[in-house]
């Protein structure tokens, strides 16, 4: 019994030649698309293209009002702490009068005291 025989380049590119003419041969037999066919796939395709445009346009939709309901709750904490805010400054200033009206008074008794 003989041996494996390992096929030479010029067999290789024969073989490969014959594969390439093969595949051409089948590839133009195939018979043309049909057109009702191809305009069928095209409006797929328009509906497909469509549908998600209209998915996009929902996606940002929703994304802008998320956006604009952040702002206006983050609008909404900024007055809340500037309201705070006042009122703890009203409040310091209510203490500063009252302690200047205390040191006020006291200087009062003691000049009168005095003199």
């Amino acid at each position: 019994m003989r041996g494996f025989k390992e096929p030479g380049f010029q067999e290789r590119v024969a073989a490969a030649t014959r594969a390439r003419e093969s595949a051409l041969k089948k590839l133009q037999s195939r018979p043309a698309p049909d057109p009702a066919e191809l305009a069928r796939r095209a409006d797929a395709a328009a509906a497909k293209q469509a549908a998600a445009a209209e998915k996009r346009a929902a996606a940002q939709q929703a994304r802008e009002a998320a956006q604009a309901a952040q702002e206006q709750k983050a609008l909404d904490a900024a007055r809340a702490l500037s309201e705070a805010a006042e009122a703890e400054a009203a409040a310091v200033i209510a203490a500063e009068a009252e302690r200047k009206a205390a040191r006020d008074a006291r200087y009062a008794a003691r000049k009168n005291r005095k003199g």
